[in-house]
């Protein structure tokens, strides 16, 4: 019996592993990235999640329901992964100079069960300017990965930042 064994090896990233520190937009290129710290989603998080968003739904809130469609138990909400995610980003010791997220553009890959510890990878895809001189248009990728290293969900986000003017303006 032959056993065929496979290395996978993960290309070298490019761009730059962000430092902690306070972010402007001409402070950041194309592929440079960072790490979250991460949270534990958990009952709370769900329930107060379906509360607040009145979403009901009975996988989120009854076990015996999330196992009939398949699922091991209870899962978090979709948008209450994104939300967190995007909470991780917002509180990361890496501080992007944000003015307001534009959109979004998201998938959900797997389910994000109750006790999963989440953290999230972000990476800068885009970089332009806006009308205004003092601001720009931020694209970041996140993926959601789980205590297990799967991705969970993933997407993109357009972020409007601040621009710093060079002090001659």
């Amino acid at each position: 019996m032959v056993t065929e064994t496979h290395e996978t090896t993960t290309p070298a990233r490019e761009g730059r592993l962000l430092q902690p520190g306070t972010y402007a937009a001409q402070d950041i290129r194309i592929g440079d990235h960072f790490l979250t710290s991460g949270v534990t989603v958990t009952e709370t998080h769900v329930v107060n999640f379906a509360g607040v968003s009145g979403d009901l739904y009975d996988i989120h809130l009854d076990d015996v329901a999330a196992q009939e469609a398949g699922f091991s138990g209870r899962i978090a909400h979709g948008l209450l992964g994104l939300s967190l995610a995007d909470g991780l980003k917002t509180r990361c010791p890496v501080r992007l100079m944000g003015i307001a997220t534009l959109g979004w553009n998201w998938a959900f890959r797997a389910p994000l069960l109750i006790g999963d510890r989440i953290h999230v990878e972000v990476e800068v895809r885009g970089l332009r300017p806006t009308r205004r001189d003092d601001r720009s248009i931020a694209t970041l990728y996140l993926k959601v990965l789980n205590q297990r290293g799967e991705t969970v969900q993933d997407g993109e986000t357009l972020l409007m930042m601040q621009q710093e003017l060079a002090p001659d303006r």
